[in-house]
């Protein structure tokens, strides 16, 4: 990282700061949504999903929901920051931002082909997928989004794509409403932060203008740099130093009835240019050496909603994007590691909702289609490992949502997918064709407003990726779908005016059952194939939510307990993380703006390993405390200011995540200043 990296990022740092003291602006009354609609605890957070809008507890599924102010209380450096307290979810790879992985529900890991497919991410409705040997499979910026949805487990593959063994992850930008206060036309937003460990700046700037009642666009661009960063011993993680451009502009257009009508542009865009980086960014192995590494991640997404609230049969959601990942090695340690990876992936989706209201009933039927053209590349006309290919992937799908009374829930859907998979630079060349099919159904009941029991069967089945059935050990062979059945069950509670007028308790609890047979495993030797259908394996667990909101006092807690075995050799899977209990505890002083808390995470150890043919290294449990600080004023001559300031990792504790290659952070201060202005 260079000097005027550093400037660029301090300057946009020093900018934000500068201007959030001493502006007098005026202000307007505010209106008290939460007495208005009820109080809303973490549990009870609306989910953007097809059929009845639905809030997480009363879903047949375990969500969880992130909005902008627990990504503002975080300050938020990787995608890590924000997810590490929800039950089921775990960052794997590496806290380094070219490291970063998902692992849900013991399915998930950086090293395996396939690995990024059993898991979804989708950024505004486009899947995004990267799959590269020590690499991570995201690359972004969390400055860029507002929510984060977490959809665990397979029933999440109707709606949105065959294959998500573990589940769903859905990211949404901002958009220029967010800021663009009543009566205004439009805003601007300056921001800075930083973090301690690893001396680390962030500059943002937001220009929001609303040309008309029907048009709106938003713009913003942040520049991150940080240093390697110092585990709780004072180890530096070598590798770990980053400095980045991300941007976001997009457009918003509203027409026809009341506005109904949207469309919108956007395009978003992230470069990662550093020099001497560790090859491997998923752990410390230091045998591949250095290289100078380019990673750039784009998107463009045009979409169209038509809600129609006077028409039944139509609620039509279309979208048609374009994106590309690039890695661009060079001078490397290794000579064969001077390469470029890159997928760029057409995508095309579109669904409609159905509405029919009866006397006491309510049924919503969903239909639509999916389908991406995605071409991976590489320098080389072949390849030993990372081959090229071409993966066009079709899906339809249906889903019928009948509500009764306001208390039962059934929800019964199926999806089918077509593949076809083709070589690039292979002589014959060489194809592979596949169909998959996902159903389930989900049933949820309310007994009153206090209580409700849920309960799922869903099936899923995730063809073979490029990577696996092109790679020079598995040319010969024919890989099977990977299966799973999962089995849910669970209840909810609810309950309200506990211990004060207008607070409210939400507790969720999920047990659930995974049978994956026909698993595509690396069997490690270098034998060829090198892929194959061996892995037939079981995943057990429980996840359990909590949540309190008051006036003056809130509280969460999540805990996840999972258990994964091969049923062929009886050994445990090495992608379960242990057993984990997460608590915040927090106050609210609402003459001063002023809230503030405690969270601690408490991990037991991972003793559940085996040693061939993936190594993998048992971790002692730990305990880590935060606390945090928010100053949001409402009113005065600093409204629109917002400070938050968080201690991680108070007492400097060295440890390791199980799923993670690098030992996690020491202890960080981090603060972050925000100011709006309004026009």
């Amino acid at each position: 990282m260079g000097l005027v990296a550093r400037n660029t990022a301090a300057l946009m740092c020093g900018a934000a700061i500068a201007v959030l003291v001493g502006v007098q602006v005026s202000h307007a009354q505010q209106t008290n949504e939460a007495e208005k609609k009820g109080r809303v605890t973490l549990l009870q957070r609306l989910i953007l999903g097809a059929g009845a809008e639905k809030i997480a507890i009363d879903t047949p599924q375990s969500v969880s929901v992130v909005d902008q102010e627990d990504i503002d209380q975080n300050i938020p450096t990787t995608v890590s920051d924000v997810i590490k307290t929800i039950p089921g979810i775990n960052l794997s790879g590496s806290q380094r931002v070219l490291g970063q992985t998902f692992n849900m529900r013991g399915v998930g890991g950086p090293e395996s082909g396939g690995e990024e497919g059993r898991i979804i991410v989708n950024i505004d409705g486009v899947n995004k997928f990267y799959e590269q040997y020590r690499m991570g499979g995201l690359f972004t910026d969390m400055e860029l989004y507002k929510r984060v949805e977490v959809l665990r487990g397979p029933a999440s593959s109707t709606l949105y794509g065959a294959g998500a063994l573990g589940g769903v992850v859905n990211f949404t930008t901002k958009d220029a409403s967010d800021f663009i206060a009543e009566g205004q036309t439009r805003a601007v937003r300056l921001k800075g932060t930083y973090d301690s460990n690893p001396d680390g700046l962030m500059g943002s700037a937001i220009l929001a203008h609303r040309f008309s009642d029907n048009f709106e666009v938003l713009a913003m661009g942040n520049y991150r740099h940080a240093d390697n960063f110092t585990s709780g011993n004072g180890t530096e993680i070598l590798g770990s130093e980053t400095g980045y451009p991300t941007g976001l502009i997009k457009g918003t257009l509203r027409f026809g009835d009341n506005n109904e009508q949207v469309v919108r542009l956007s395009h978003q865009h992230f470069v990662s240019d550093q020099n001497r980086q560790f090859y491997s960014q998923v752990d410390t192995e230091a045998g591949f050496g250095l290289v100078d590494r380019k990673v750039t991640d784009s998107s463009i997404i045009l979409s169209y909603e038509n809600p129609a609230s006077d028409n039944p049969w139509l609620d039509l959601k279309a979208q048609f994007s374009y994106s590309d990942t690039i890695s661009d090695q060079y001078n490397a340690g290794i000579g064969s590691l001077n390469r470029s990876f890159s997928y760029s992936t057409y995508q095309y989706n579109i669904q409609n909702t159905f509405e029919h209201v009866g006397e006491n009933f309510t049924n919503y039927l969903t239909i639509g289609s999916q389908t991406a053209d995605q071409t991976r590349l590489t320098e080389r006309t072949f390849s030993g490992t990372h081959p090229r290919g071409r993966d066009i992937q079709t899906g339809l799908f249906a889903q019928n949502e009948f509500v009764w009374d306001e208390r039962l829930t059934l929800i019964a859907g199926a999806r089918v997918d077509w593949q076809w998979l083709t070589s690039i630079g292979l002589t014959p060349e060489r194809t592979q064709n596949d169909t998959a099919f996902s159903p389930k159904l989900a049933a949820h009941y309310k007994f009153n407003d206090n209580f409700a029991v849920f309960g799922s069967y869903a099936h899923t089945e995730r063809t073979p990726s490029i990577d696996e059935v092109f790679d020079s050990g598995a040319l010969t062979s024919r890989l099977n779908k990977e299966k799973s059945d999962n089995y849910e069950l669970g209840f909810s509670v609810s309950a309200y005016d506990l211990a004060t007028a207008g607070d409210a308790l939400s507790f969720k609890t999920t047990g659930f059952y995974n049978d994956v047979s026909d698993m595509i495993v690396d069997n490690g030797t270098g034998v060829s194939p090198r892929y194959t259908n061996t892995g037939l394996s079981e995943i057990y667990g429980t996840e359990l939510e909590v949540a309190y909101d008051s006036d003056f006092v809130f509280a969460n807690a999540g805990y996840s307990m999972v258990r994964g075995t091969s049923k062929i050799t009886g050994r445990p899977l090495n992608t379960v993380a242990p057993d984990e209990l997460s608590l915040t505890v927090g106050s609210r002083v609402p003459d001063r703006d002023v809230s503030f808390g405690w969270t601690g995470r408490f991990v037991a150890a991972q003793n559940r390993v085996t040693g061939t043919p993936n190594t993998r290294v048992a971790t002692p449990g730990f305990a880590t405390h935060d606390i945090f600080v928010t100053w949001k004023p409402q009113e005065g001559m600093f409204k629109n200011l917002e400070a938050d300031f968080r201690i991680e990792n108070i007492f400097n504790k060295q440890y390791r995540e199980f799923l993670e290659g690098t030992p996690a952070q020491g202890r960080t201060f981090k603060i972050s200043l925000a100011r709006k202005f309004d026009y």
